[in-house]
């Protein structure tokens, strides 16, 4: 080679086709059997009948396995750090080191079959860095939609973290907005109240005003951004939702009430059931106990919430708040979660949508992925089992696929 250039980058797409599956296109239908997916530029090209494919040295045979999109975790943070030791370490990371390891997060959430992530609370600006490199094909990882840092008042929720970025008065919640829209921001977060994570607060504590709220809403709607909020108590949320609040996040203590008016509103929840479930996972980052009450104590209630939702007619969406990769319960958190969505009353074929279709239009990317059908992005994974007859299928979970280009193979299947 002459000369000096950028090294190449990871393939920005891949062609092949996929034969003898059986497709979950990410409705809430089951599966078509005996159909393939031709892939070209990693984009779905068409989808066939298997026994009408040609045979060719990038033909592949999945053996009847069941293939559905990729997952879209809708409440993600690359670089959590919790109360305690595990946590501690997080925060005490440079600038570098920092980057470096949410790097291998975002790698270890592609492997995990989370082929899109909605950043909601991120350190320092390193998000807006790591999507650009994932962009590039510099590292691998999902595709990013971030929230940049979340938005709170003086000593609210997470304002003891780089993560956050303390605001008081409607001025400041504006120009907080307008400065993570600066930097390329895809939507807003908030913290409207208190949650389990904060030693000097509770789940019901209200943290900003009306008029904070409002401000933060209306600039982030005007710049064509939506809103999702950090949101526990019903009152919180009601007033929330009535400014035009486009997601909760949790809702650890909705009412039938409250529920019902989110669904007016077409206010989606992201409920994030696993973190009030996850004593597991506390013990190994060493959260203190005063927070493992709190969050184990919220469980019940936040699994009756859930099912006002669902009663309500709320559409409710992926986010596994733990980090989807963790070896957690037997599988990953990512599955967890869904399982617990399903055990909370949500058909699987539904969880399936909640997965993959819905939070892509939540985000206003339907026509870029989501599901499996032609024009749209070759993100997809593949199990032997039917996830729309029990979610916990993704148990078995062996092939995952972003833009055409194959990350994992645990058969090897698609080796040529």
């Amino acid at each position: 080679m002459s000369g000096f250039g950028v090294p190449a980058g990871l393939p920005p797409g891949g062609s092949l086709t996929l034969t003898n599956l059986q497709l979950i296109d990410g409705s809430d239908t089951g599966p078509r059997e005996h159909l393939a997916l031709v892939i070209e530029d990693g984009v779905i090209a068409d989808v066939v009948a298997a026994a009408s494919v040609r045979p060719t040295s990038r033909t592949f045979d999945l053996g009847g396995a069941y293939v559905m999109p990729g997952l879209v975790n809708m409440h993600n943070h690359f670089s959590l750090s919790l109360p305690g030791p595990g946590g501690d370490a997080v925060s005490a990371l440079g600038p570098h080191e920092l980057a470096l390891y949410m790097a291998d997060a975002a790698r270890r959430t592609l492997l995990a079959g989370v082929t899109t992530v909605r950043c909601v609370a991120e350190k320092a600006g390193a998000d807006f860095a790591l999507r650009r490199a994932i962009d590039a094909g510099w590292t691998a990882g999902p595709r990013i939609r971030t929230a940049g840092r979340a938005l709170c008042c003086t000593g609210g929720h997470g304002h003891e973290t780089e993560d956050t970025i303390e605001c008081d008065g409607a001025d400041e919640f504006a120009r907080g907005v307008r400065g993570q829209i600066a930097l390329g921001a895809d939507l807003v977060k908030l913290m409207i109240s208190g949650g389990i994570a904060g030693e000097h607060e509770q789940i019901t504590t209200a943290q900003l005003t009306p008029d904070e709220t409002a401000a933060a809403i209306s600039t982030a709607h005007a710049w064509g951004r939506k809103v999702t909020a950090h949101a526990g108590p019903a009152e919180v949320i009601a007033q929330a939702v009535e400014l035009g609040l486009d997601c909760v996040e949790h809702g650890y203590e909705l009412t039938p009430e409250v529920a019902r008016l989110m669904a007016e509103h077409s206010c989606a929840l992201v409920p994030t059931l696993v973190v009030t479930s996850a004593q597991a996972f506390f013990d190994d980052l060493g959260v203190p106990p005063w927070m493992q009450a709190r969050s184990l104590g919220a469980a019940e209630r936040h699994r009756a919430s859930y099912r006002y939702a669902l009663d309500a007619g709320v559409e409710v969406l992926l986010g596994s708040d733990m980090p989807p990769y963790w070896d957690f319960e037997g599988t990953t958190a990512v599955v967890r979660e869904l399982e617990h969505m399903e055990a909370g009353g949500l058909a699987p074929a539904k969880v399936v949508r909640a997965a993959t279709a819905g939070p892509a239009r939540w985000l206003g990317d339907e026509s870029v992925y989501g599901m499996l059908r032609p024009g749209l992005a070759a993100d997809l994974i593949a199990m032997p089992d039917d996830p729309t007859a029990g979610i916990g299928a993704l148990r078995g979970l062996d092939l995952v696929m972003s833009g055409g280009v194959v990350v994992r193979d645990d058969l090897g299947r698609t080796r040529a």
